[in-house]
């Protein structure tokens, strides 16, 4: 379950049918209920493309600065709508900046300044590699990705053909302990990439074998882009709360990033549904967190009580991004459409959020209050 994730969004214009091959071939009635399983699941992990794609397309057009970006695309790439482009830049920048202000705040005290950052269904997702490329560097941290071993397999192959990842890598060595066997696991002292189905979460009595590289005492920040939308809602809530409940102990300070299709019940969000089960596509938790409301009155049940600034990513693009910043953007494409766009933009949420404790008053006051501060750089 990659992310960022928005299935393509380019069928859901105008209601335009799927795109060819995708959701389609041998019916379900021919399979067994096993067969049937993994079809789901394969049809979830290639949508890893379709974000890869995207991404590759806001970079080539000057939306976003990711050179990395390339290297993760499978195929030739697509120019994406300039409402699919700009949906991209706002989604990728509000993140990034919530992950920016997390790991680079500073503080006092020496035994704050390493964090942690769990990515749930990371995929192809290059922000590891991006925050490692910044200059200054980013003070120590870990980073974790967990996926499908489909897809954590195709990123380890990836990364270990391009001598250029791997050297932003801290730590990287070849021994024969940093990749499984398998191809599908790579550990390192500052990357961690777990190849795990999120499902099993709901049922294990013990952490799965890879998790003992997450240290459960740093303040860690928990990305979901479009991840646990696919699960269906028992098991996404229960995923959330492996992590808040059993994982992390009640004094360890947790932030969390939701970005997450919303509003199925307005007339754009039907055609945005069907046209998505087209190809397979179920946005599982969808009609039970619908709307904004929803989504906060969701993270109190997780146990986030403070600093729920959910927007859509159209409130985001009106009330976030400097007018210099949205003037340049609307340079490079013409958005025709500002409707649609806004039809679009609307149908997606960004909310981040934090675990507040009082044993650590200096994330309290500052480094998680960032979590709630969307602002572009």
């Amino acid at each position: 379950m990659p992310a960022p994730r928005i299935p393509n969004l380019n069928t859901l214009r105008r209601g335009q049918g799927p795109s060819t091959g995708r959701g389609q071939g041998v019916s379900s009635s021919s399979r067994s209920e096993g067969e049937e399983k993994l079809a789901k699941d394969h049809i979830v992990q290639q949508t890893d493309q379709d974000a890869s794609v995207s991404r590759l397309s806001a970079v080539e057009l000057g939306y976003l600065n990711d050179p990395f970006a390339v290297r993760f695309v499978s195929g030739p790439g697509q120019r994406r709508f300039p409402i699919i482009n700009r949906g991209t830049y706002v989604r990728t920048k509000a993140i990034d900046n919530l992950v920016h202000r997390f790991v680079f705040s500073s503080s006092s005290s020496s035994s704050l300044t390493k964090k942690q950052i769990i990515s749930l269904g990371a995929g192809s997702d290059t922000r590891f590699f991006r925050l490692h490329s910044h200059s200054p560097p980013p003070p120590p941290f870990l980073y974790h990705e967990i996926d499908f071993p489909t897809n954590t397999a195709h990123k380890i192959t990836t990364i270990t053909s391009s001598l250029d990842l791997l050297n932003l890598i801290p730590g990287y060595s070849s021994e024969p302990d940093t990749i499984s066997a398998n191809g599908t696991a790579l550990s390192t002292p500052s990357y961690h990439i777990h190849p795990l189905d999120l499902r099993i979460l709901s049922s294990v009595t013990e952490p799965p074998e890879s998790f003992t590289s997450i240290d459960s005492t740093l303040p860690t920040l928990i990305i979901s882009e479009c991840c646990l939308i696919y699960l269906p809602p028992h098991l996404a809530d229960s995923t959330v709360t492996y992590f808040t409940r059993t994982l992390f102990p009640p004094t360890t300070p947790l932030g969390l990033i939701l970005y997450e299709p919303i509003n199925p019940h307005s007339a754009f969000g039907k055609v945005m549904v069907r046209n998505l089960a087209t190809r397979g596509i179920v946005l599982q938790t969808l009609y039970k967190y619908e709307n904004l409301e929803a989504q906060r009155a969701r993270l109190r049940v997780y146990g986030f009580t403070a600093g729920q600034e959910a927007k859509t990513v159209d409130g985001i693009w009106e009330e976030e991004v400097p007018r210099n910043e949205k003037e340049r953007v609307a340079g490079l494409e013409m958005v025709d459409e500002v409707e649609e766009w806004r039809l679009l933009a609307g149908h997606y949420c960004n909310i981040p959020t934090r675990q507040l404790t009082p044993s650590y008053p200096y994330l309290r006051s500052s480094a998680l209050k960032l979590l709630s501060t969307l602002r572009t750089q």
